[in-house]
């Protein structure tokens, strides 16, 4: 099984990728500043955009490409999210954290659409962000791949990639971070982006499902950010015990 070694994968030249990342950057910021949210649906084409002219074919530059395997780790990934939400959500409502109430259903049609606008939706929005976060940062800096301190590197730049929340303060931006070591472990372990992706579209497409069809409010909020903050530290710890690394090319 091949795995990314520093000698297997040279960094793009500095200049296009500098381009690049600037070019992402500012197309997943721009939506929130903006107030538009579909102005994210840019970023795809220009993350393949930016794969191609780095020299990858698709979206190989971001470890999103179909190597064997990359199917079960997105949906290994999108269940143990998912399982991970409603752990938290019902511990937390038995807790007096949460409360939870079921909200009547919408018809047949509507219901199906809600939930492939809440599917597509999370997905793009959990995709850009990963390839922004750690698929960009591997590509970047392979050597630092090698080592767990990208993990923590990478954590570190998903805080600062929520800077329209920064102004929450110390327990949102650790929060943030037990987040986004959940998910980069799961890229570290796995060598492919398609493990994160995983995790963070099912936490997100469990958010937007309990918002559409559950009345969920915060009775604690003191509390709150640090019950999913543990949930993804457990998530953390299922990356690094239940995935393993994916077959892949440099």
């Amino acid at each position: 099984m091949q795995t990314l070694t520093p000698s297997s994968i040279a960094p793009p030249r500095p200049t296009r990728l500098l381009l690049v990342a600037a070019v992402l950057v500012l197309s997943y910021q721009l939506p929130q500043a903006l107030g538009n949210p579909f102005l994210l649906l840019l970023f795809p084409p220009l993350a393949w955009w930016g794969s191609r002219w780095l020299g990858f074919d698709g979206m190989r530059a971001w470890y999103l490409d179909a190597q064997p395997g990359w199917l079960r780790l997105l949906a290994l990934g999108l269940v143990l999210a998912i399982m991970a939400k409603l752990a938290t959500l019902t511990v937390g409502t038995y807790a007096g954290v949460y409360t939870f109430a079921w909200v009547d259903l919408q018809p047949g049609t509507a219901l199906l659409g809600t939930l492939a606008f809440l599917a597509f939706s999370t997905f793009i929005a959990s995709t850009a962000e990963d390839i922004l976060t750690r698929g960009l940062v591997l590509r970047a800096f392979p050597q630092l791949g090698q080592h767990w301190m990208f993990v923590v590197v990478s954590a570190g730049l998903y805080v600062l990639n929520h800077i329209y929340r920064l102004h929450e303060g110390p327990v949102e931006w650790f929060r943030l971070f037990c987040f986004g070591l959940a998910y980069a472990a799961a890229l570290y372990r796995t060598r492919t982006l398609w493990a994160a992706v995983g995790l963070h579209w099912g936490w997100n497409l469990a958010n937007g499902l309990l918002d559409a069809f559950a009345r969920t409010d915060v009775a604690q909020p003191a509390l709150a950010p640090f019950y999913s903050s543990t949930a993804h530290l457990v998530l953390l710890a299922c990356a690094v015990i239940v995935m393993r690394p994916a077959r892949m090319r440099s």
